[in-house]
């Protein structure tokens, strides 16, 4: 599913793109989500916990709609951090 189907816009996408290319930035994003497992990623309220956090380092000021949809996004790809092909179809489609 394309993150477009979540409202998310393509701007802010390839700002924290840009963002990320950043080695200091990159290894904080890292360190913020070091240990999360695919229940917490489930988990609404850690995952808004994880979007501000992410938004804080990245210094991306989000509205409460953003930060919704991002949520929403989340949510909706059922991602399981140890699988592979979850962390594949991810980098496929932020490429």
């Amino acid at each position: 599913m394309s993150y477009t189907k979540y409202g998310i816009r393509p701007d802010l996408v390839e700002r924290v793109k840009v963002k990320m290319k950043n080695p200091v930035t990159k290894d904080k994003v890292k360190m913020l989500l070091n240990g999360v497992t695919k229940y917490d990623l489930q988990d609404r309220l850690k995952v808004k916990k994880l979007v501000r956090a992410a938004a804080g380092v990245l210094q991306e000021p989000l509205t409460e709609l953003q930060e919704e949809q991002l949520i929403s996004f989340v949510l909706g790809q059922k991602i399981d951090p140890n699988n592979t092909l979850h962390l594949i179809k991810l980098w496929a489609m932020f490429r």
